[in-house]
Protein backbone atom coordinates (compact mmCIF):
# COMPACT_ATOMS: atom_id res chain seq x y z
CA UNK A 1 0.00 0.00 0.00
CA UNK A 2 1.38 3.41 -0.94
CA UNK A 3 0.44 6.93 0.07
CA UNK A 4 -0.69 8.04 -3.39
CA UNK A 5 0.12 11.67 -2.64
CA UNK A 6 -0.84 11.57 1.04
CA UNK A 7 0.82 14.02 3.40
CA UNK A 8 1.43 13.38 7.10
CA UNK A 9 1.44 16.60 9.13
CA UNK A 10 3.30 16.63 12.43
CA UNK A 11 5.11 18.79 14.88
CA UNK A 12 8.85 18.44 15.41
CA UNK A 13 8.53 15.85 18.18
CA UNK A 14 11.28 13.26 18.47
CA UNK A 15 9.01 10.45 17.27
CA UNK A 16 8.53 12.27 13.94
CA UNK A 17 12.15 13.29 13.39
CA UNK A 18 13.66 9.85 14.02
CA UNK A 19 15.36 8.20 11.07
CA UNK A 20 13.21 5.05 11.27
CA UNK A 21 9.98 7.11 11.08
CA UNK A 22 11.25 9.20 8.17
CA UNK A 23 12.40 6.08 6.35
CA UNK A 24 9.03 4.33 6.86
CA UNK A 25 7.12 7.39 5.62
CA UNK A 26 9.33 7.58 2.52
CA UNK A 27 8.93 3.86 1.80
CA UNK A 28 5.14 4.24 1.98
CA UNK A 29 5.19 7.10 -0.51
CA UNK A 30 3.86 9.61 2.01
CA UNK A 31 5.23 13.15 2.11
CA UNK A 32 6.21 14.38 5.57
CA UNK A 33 5.19 17.92 6.56
CA UNK A 34 6.30 19.56 9.79
CA UNK A 35 5.50 22.89 11.31
CA UNK A 36 7.65 25.73 10.08
CA UNK A 37 9.59 26.35 13.28
CA UNK A 38 10.16 24.35 16.41
CA UNK A 39 7.94 25.43 19.26
CA UNK A 40 5.18 27.05 17.20
CA UNK A 41 2.23 25.18 18.63
CA UNK A 42 -0.35 27.05 16.54
CA UNK A 43 0.89 25.57 13.24
CA UNK A 44 -0.96 22.32 13.87
CA UNK A 45 -3.70 23.51 16.25
CA UNK A 46 -6.59 22.90 13.84
CA UNK A 47 -5.38 19.41 12.99
CA UNK A 48 -4.81 18.58 16.67
CA UNK A 49 -8.33 19.80 17.46
CA UNK A 50 -9.82 17.68 14.67
CA UNK A 51 -8.10 14.50 15.92
CA UNK A 52 -9.03 15.26 19.54
CA UNK A 53 -12.71 15.47 18.58
CA UNK A 54 -12.50 12.27 16.56
CA UNK A 55 -10.94 10.45 19.51
CA UNK A 56 -13.68 11.61 21.88
CA UNK A 57 -16.45 10.67 19.44
CA UNK A 58 -15.05 7.32 18.30
CA UNK A 59 -11.89 5.76 19.64
CA UNK A 60 -12.44 6.53 23.34
CA UNK A 61 -15.89 4.92 23.17
CA UNK A 62 -14.52 1.63 21.89
CA UNK A 63 -11.57 -0.55 22.84
CA UNK A 64 -9.89 -0.31 19.44
CA UNK A 65 -6.95 -2.41 20.64
CA UNK A 66 -9.23 -5.45 20.43
CA UNK A 67 -10.65 -4.56 17.00
CA UNK A 68 -9.26 -5.73 13.65
CA UNK A 69 -7.29 -2.93 11.95
CA UNK A 70 -9.62 -2.95 8.93
CA UNK A 71 -12.57 -2.19 11.21
CA UNK A 72 -10.69 0.68 12.90
CA UNK A 73 -9.76 2.10 9.48
CA UNK A 74 -13.38 1.86 8.33
CA UNK A 75 -14.58 3.57 11.50
CA UNK A 76 -12.13 6.48 11.03
CA UNK A 77 -12.99 6.79 7.32
CA UNK A 78 -16.73 6.83 7.99
CA UNK A 79 -16.36 9.43 10.72
CA UNK A 80 -14.39 11.86 8.59
CA UNK A 81 -16.06 11.25 5.24
CA UNK A 82 -19.59 10.62 6.53
CA UNK A 83 -19.82 13.10 9.36
CA UNK A 84 -16.87 15.51 9.55
CA UNK A 85 -16.84 16.53 5.87
CA UNK A 86 -20.48 16.12 4.91
CA UNK A 87 -22.77 16.74 7.89
CA UNK A 88 -20.86 18.70 10.55
CA UNK A 89 -21.92 22.33 10.78
CA UNK A 90 -18.88 24.59 10.62
CA UNK A 91 -19.48 28.04 12.07
CA UNK A 92 -16.23 29.40 10.58
CA UNK A 93 -17.57 29.10 7.02
CA UNK A 94 -21.13 30.35 7.40
CA UNK A 95 -22.68 27.21 8.91
CA UNK A 96 -22.04 24.78 6.07
CA UNK A 97 -20.44 21.34 6.19
CA UNK A 98 -16.91 21.56 4.71
CA UNK A 99 -17.76 19.49 1.61
CA UNK A 100 -20.72 21.76 0.77
CA UNK A 101 -18.65 24.92 1.20
CA UNK A 102 -15.90 23.43 -0.99
CA UNK A 103 -18.48 22.57 -3.68
CA UNK A 104 -19.85 26.13 -3.58
CA UNK A 105 -16.33 27.51 -3.95
CA UNK A 106 -15.52 25.39 -6.99
CA UNK A 107 -18.92 26.09 -8.58
CA UNK A 108 -18.13 29.81 -8.24
CA UNK A 109 -14.79 29.32 -9.97
CA UNK A 110 -16.47 27.54 -12.89
CA UNK A 111 -19.02 30.35 -13.25
CA UNK A 112 -16.23 32.95 -13.21
CA UNK A 113 -14.26 31.06 -15.86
Amino acid sequence: MHGNGAIVHSDRGSQYTRDDFRRAVTELGVTPSMNSAAGRCHDSAKCESMWARAKVKKSYRFDTSKMPMELVKRMVFRYFMGYWNNRRICTANGGFPPAMKRAQYFAGILVAA
